[in-house]
C-alpha cells in the first residue's frame, strides 16, 4: 500500500498529515498507539529509544518517553526524557497527545491518529502533525515542522509491519 501525503490547509499551513490503509482491525492498531511501547517500535524518526509508564486509556493520562535528538542532526540536545500527555482519546477512532520537555516555555505541539473503517476490514490511519497553538515564543524561531510528512509517512510503513507482524500486547515495560 502507499501513503498519500496530505499537506492540510494553504500552503502556509501549520499542521501536516499522511494516510495509509492498513489491512488490520482500528482495534488492533489502536492497541499499538496507546501502549507507549508501540510508540518506541513505530517511530521512523529515529528519536524514540524507550519508554515508560502503561497503556494510555483516558484524556490526562501519560507516559515517558527516552529521547535522543541526535537522529535527526539538528539539536544537540542529546539524551533526555518527555512526557507525552494524551489530549483526545476515543478508543479505536483518534488518539492524540502534546509533549512536555524540559523546555520552557512548552512548545503545544500535537501528534495524533484517526482511525476510519475503509474496504474488506482494513482500517485507514491519518498521521497528523498540529503546530497551530505553539506558543508564541517558540513561533518566533521559525523551526516547524520538527518532523515532515515523509517521517509520519514512514511511521504509518511501520506502523503497518508492526500490526501485521501481531504486535505484542503485552503490558510495557516499567
Amino acid at each position: 500500500m502507499t501513503a498519500e501525503h496530505l499537506e492540510a490547509g494553504n500552503a502556509g499551513s501549520d499542521r501536516i498529515e499522511s494516510e495509509r490503509v492498513i489491512r488490520a482491525s482500528a482495534a488492533d492498531i489502536f492497541a499499538v498507539l496507546t501502549d507507549p511501547q508501540g510508540h518506541v517500535a513505530i517511530d521512523a524518526s529515529g528519536m524514540l529509544m524507550d519508554a515508560t509508564g502503561e497503556r494510555v486509556t483516558a484524556v490526562g493520562d501519560t507516559f515517558v518517553v527516552h529521547m535522543d535528538r541526535e537522529a535527526l542532526a539538528d539539536f544537540p540536545l542529546g539524551e533526555y526524557d518527555v512526557t507525552v500527555t494524551i489530549e483526545t482519546f476515543i478508543p479505536d477512532v483518534e488518539v492524540s497527545w502534546t509533549i512536555l520537555g524540559r523546555l520552557r516555555p512548552q512548545i503545544g505541539h500535537i501528534y495524533g491518529y484517526r482511525l476510519e473503517p475503509a474496504a474488506d476490514g482494513a482500517t485507514k490511519v491519518t498521521s497528523f502533525y498540529d503546530w497551530s497553538d505553539i506558543h508564541p515564543e517558540w513561533r518566533e524561531k521559525d523551526i516547524f515542522p520538527v518532523i515532515h510528512t515523509n517521517s509520519l509517512a514512514g511511521t504509518l510503513g511501520i506502523l503497518d509491519r508492526t500490526v501485521r507482524r501481531g504486535y505484542p500486547r503485552q503490558t510495557p515495560r516499567v
